[in-house]
């Protein structure tokens, strides 16, 4: 089975220009985890992943946890989120994400995003992007394929 049997097409997109607000209210209206951001002629050049937006928000906890003197308060750190809705996609975005192309075989996209602990991954013919696939995406073509139901 081939991604393209399995991927989703019509994938909202974010620009690097766009703020990180427009990318979040993306993927909480579409229950999404990332949005691929793409130059106009819709190549690929990021992709913007609710830990990219997350991330700026706290420190590396280890760092912290036993280090009382230097302790953080969290609760406090959260002020911080308005800020980050601020900021452009690209301050934020993955670069140069890993992509596969729609005649890649199911089980070896998903070999790759587990070996990266990816949930979705963009999919792009010559460097433009034709949609995304999801982990889901491959259970559910497998299911549907191969379960007698």
């Amino acid at each position: 089975m081939l991604v393209r049997e399995v991927m989703t097409t019509g994938v909202l997109t974010a620009f690097r220009e766009d703020t990180v607000r427009s990318v979040v209210v993306k993927m909480l209206s579409r229950h999404c985890g990332a949005i691929p951001v793409v130059e106009r002629d819709g190549a690929l050049v990021g992709l913007a992943a609710v830990r990219d937006v997350l991330l700026p928000l706290y420190p590396n906890f280890g760092d912290y946890i036993h280090d009382s003197v230097h302790a953080r308060d969290f609760i406090e750190m959260e002020a911080g989120y308005a800020a980050v809705l601020d900021k452009r996609v690209e301050e934020i975005m993955s670069r140069n994400p890993l992509s596969v192309s729609p005649d890649a075989p199911i089980l070896e996209t998903a070999s790759y995003m587990g070996l990266r602990h990816f949930r979705r991954i963009p999919v792009t013919e010559d460097g433009k992007l034709v949609g995304m696939v999801s982990i889901g995406d491959i259970n559910r073509g497998l299911f549907f394929a191969q379960a007698q139901l």
